[in-house]
């Protein structure tokens, strides 16, 4: 478990430090900046490169919100649920600290005009979206989120290409609903930079909180509905291959191999 929370650390670590820091540092930079285009593809490019690199220690969850979601389709065990999300958002708070002092280096930064690519609706979205678009948004994000997830790591997906359709799933998502809320689908994402920024980012905090998780939840259900044929498949294949093990003759049973004399 300690194994499997260290992971879970670094890894929303990275997700803040190269999602939040590319919009931070570099999506309007001078002459080269990367632009909303750049800044989704780094929060996708996170994700993906963390999945091949931890997906097989904690299984890449980086998101409390996900979490919940794999608990409610019967993927996760719901104990250890609470000590992944702690992690999370532990590694989502040092990353933006990490990014705060990068970024503060520069001459003449202002992180109250700057900001830290932090979540919110109202005047704190960047197109000055409401809060119910704000919500709509979040959970609507993060049930497609979910659901790809789900899908991409399902017994029956295409092997070894889950990290590829994830990454760009969370890419795409953040196309959509950057101009909205900054995109959260994460809270631990968002209460990185909330934890440093203080004030509306802390105050707006607990919608994305509420809203990711809700829409995670909700996709893990219907996910659990829409797979459960498949499990009942599974779970019939296992019996029968039981059953068949012990009604096997003892006369079909491998031979002892006798020892030269």
């Amino acid at each position: 478990m300690s194994r499997k929370l260290v992971a879970e650390f670094f890894g929303t670590f990275w997700l803040v430090l190269g999602g939040c820091g590319s919009a931070v540092l570099a999506a309007a930079f001078p002459e080269v900046g990367i632009g909303l285009l750049g800044v989704s593809l780094a929060f996708g490019l996170t994700v993906l490169t963390m999945a091949f690199a931890i997906g097989h220690i904690s299984g890449c969850h980086l998101n409390p919100a996900v979490t919940c979601g794999l608990v409610a389709a019967g993927r996760f065990r719901a104990g250890e649920a609470l000590p992944y999300i702690a992690a999370q958002v532990i590694g989502a708070s040092a990353g933006a600290f990490l990014l705060y002092a990068i970024a503060s280096g520069q001459p003449g930064w202002d992180i109250a005009a700057k900001g830290l690519a932090a979540n919110g609706y109202g005047e704190a979205s960047p197109g000055k979206f409401g809060f119910a678009s704000g919500f709509l948004t979040e959970v609507v994000m993060t049930f497609f989120f979910l659901m790809v997830i789900l899908g991409a790591t399902s017994a029956r997906a295409p092997a070894g290409f889950a990290p590829i359709a994830i990454g760009l799933c969370l890419t795409l998502i953040h196309l959509i609903s950057i101009p909205v809320t900054n995109t959260s689908v994460n809270p631990a994402r968002s209460t990185g930079p909330a934890f440093v920024l203080g004030g509306v980012a802390l105050q707006q905090l607990w919608l994305f909180w509420v809203a990711p998780i809700i829409g995670g939840v909700v996709g893990g259900l219907l996910h659990r509905w829409l797979s459960a044929e498949e499990t009942a498949d599974a779970l019939d294949r296992a019996a029968a291959a039981a059953s068949a093990r012990v009604a096997e003759p003892e006369s079909l049973a491998p031979m002892p191999a006798r020892e030269p004399r």
